[in-house]
């Protein structure tokens, strides 16, 4: 059967002050009616019931998690007891998936993002997992189109086509997130996805490919086995888990195997990986500002402005600015500017404001 896998272990630090360490992005509504953990579990039904979905996520998030996704079988809720990149995370909910089900598919998921509509990916995880039943051995990636020369993703060559539909592809190459000559190669070329970092493979093949390429995690995992589902889960996890290497899947297996598959995603994605992503995500108004929640501006122009219903935001004079207002803290910053958010938390940290962060 298919099961979804939703990894809920990021931090989102480019969504402060509204994204913290205690409630980062995955918790939040941003651009959506529900927050993107619970859009990223809705959008998987009825195609994989909530009897078979499954999330992964760290002891901070646990609480927040099971409130936010209270219907989600307890057992299902996989807390890690560290931070280990994506490749351990997968190895912990493939181990869990097969004492249920010996033959589980895994659908795996970041559960931050924005996909679009909810019928076209699930028409799209269908015919994935119906690839994967034809070739149990196969890893398949989704690949996103690029819509423009990004310099932030990491992006997947499409080699020659393998099935009779010609629509999943031998992966030609992985790239690295490339400088902007090099990016908009890539668009000009026709054959280069974005990796969407949305995967769909048998938990059988993806512990086969861990043994091979990464013995030590897939030792680890090994010792995790006696222990699923009994009282000793605790312990083994707190044990084991630590020890794994902290790698991602697509260095560890998938930029290794010759297994690695690509399907073309045809539904709209975006990472929401900065305030930026509100600007795709909401129509601007007539002088190209992003508003969400209360605001009345007065030349105001190109701004990305975040409040709620009841707390006013008044602007006048300024352009190319982000507004974000919370109960505990306000940020304003240079639109164009994306990385200095990251160089104000790290001197949040050192003036010892961390309650802030």
């Amino acid at each position: 059967m298919l099961h979804g896998v939703i990894m809920a272990g990021g931090s989102g630090t480019r969504f402060w002050p509204q994204s913290r360490r205690a409630l980062p992005k995955q918790f939040l509504k941003i651009g959506t009616e529900q927050t993107l953990i619970q859009e990223t579990a809705s959008r998987c039904q009825p195609l994989i019931p909530l009897d078979r979905l499954w999330v992964v996520t760290g002891s901070v998030h646990a609480s927040e998690t099971r409130n936010q996704l209270p219907h989600l079988p307890s057992p299902h809720l996989l807390v890690e007891p560290c931070a280990r990149n994506t490749a351990p995370c997968i190895g912990l909910a493939a181990v869990c998936l097969l004492a249920e089900d010996p033959d589980a598919t895994m659908l795996v998921m970041p559960a931050d993002h924005v996909i679009q509509p909810p019928a076209a990916f699930q028409e799209a995880i269908a015919r994935a997992a119906e690839h994967v039943e034809a070739n149990p051995n196969a890893l398949l990636l989704f690949g996103v189109t690029p819509t423009y020369p990004s310099t932030g993703f990491g992006y997947i060559q499409r080699g020659s086509a393998i099935n009779l539909r010609g629509d999943i592809f031998n992966v030609g190459a992985f790239r690295e997130k490339p400088d902007a000559t090099t990016a908009a190669s890539y668009l000009a070329a026709g054959n280069y996805a974005w990796n969407c970092g949305i995967f769909v493979w048998k938990a059988r093949a993806i512990l086969a490919a861990l043994a091979e390429y990464q013995p030590e995690i897939s030792a680890c995992v090994d010792r995790l086995r006696p222990a699923v589902g009994t009282s000793d889960w605790n312990a083994a996890l707190a044990r084991e888990f630590p020890a794994m290497t902290s790698i991602s899947i697509d260095y560890a297996v998938l930029e290794r195997s010759p297994q690695a598959c690509v399907m073309p995603a045809p539904f709209g994605w975006d990472d929401v990986g900065s305030w930026h992503a509100l600007s795709r995500l909401i129509a601007p108004d007539e002088a190209g500002n992003t508003i969400s929640g209360l605001h009345c501006g007065v030349a105001t122009s190109n701004c990305i402005i975040r409040s709620t219903p009841e707390h006013l935001v008044a602007t006048t004079g300024v352009e190319d600015l982000i507004i974000v207002h919370t109960p505990h803290s306000t940020l304003v910053a240079n639109r164009n500017d994306e990385a200095a958010v990251k160089t104000l938390l790290a001197e949040l940290e050192r003036r010892g404001l961390s309650e802030y962060l």
